[in-house]
């Protein structure tokens, strides 16, 4: 089991670097006047100069991405219930997730931009849960009406 995190963790690391990178990009276009935003000024600022930031920003973003590639090997913890399974990568999530926000000043820094950020994440992560959940039943349930030669299941 240990192996398979690490290696979910290094194949993760640069996903989260891409999509970091993708992120960047896709608020430099919503800004709309031309200029690459890397990163945000504050952190630019907070760094010193924007190279700086820039390489703090890569290298949150990679430990990001390690950090939700090994803990989806929590989904593979059979003899944990879904709610538990669902609770432990929640919280492993979140607080791989939160100082990275935090650092990389993806979310202001005040009790409203915490909170802000918490619903944000929450809804997001609720909104994947639920539509990877309605897949996966969705799929059982065609399985289980191969297995009873085209019959609904109970039928």
């Amino acid at each position: 089991m240990k192996k398979k995190i690490l290696v979910r963790c290094l194949v993760g690391a640069p996903i989260g670097l891409a999509v970091s990178v993708l992120i960047s990009i896709a608020m430099s276009l919503a800004v709309g006047d031309g200029v690459y935003y890397a990163v945000v000024p504050e952190l630019a600022r907070d760094c010193g100069g924007e190279l700086n930031a820039v390489a703090l920003q890569a290298v949150l973003s990679l430990v990001y991405g390690a950090a939700w590639g090994g803990a989806s090997a929590i989904w593979e913890m059979d003899r944990w219930s879904l709610l538990k399974q669902t609770a432990a990568h929640l919280v492993v999530c979140s607080l791989a997730t939160f100082p990275i926000a935090y650092f990389t000043r993806w979310m202001s820094h005040s009790l409203p931009g915490i909170l802000g950020y918490f619903g944000v994440f929450f809804l997001i992560y609720a909104a994947i849960w639920a539509s990877l959940y309605s897949a996966l039943k969705r799929r059982v349930a065609q399985m289980n009406r191969k297995l009873n030669g085209g019959e609904k299941p109970g039928r």
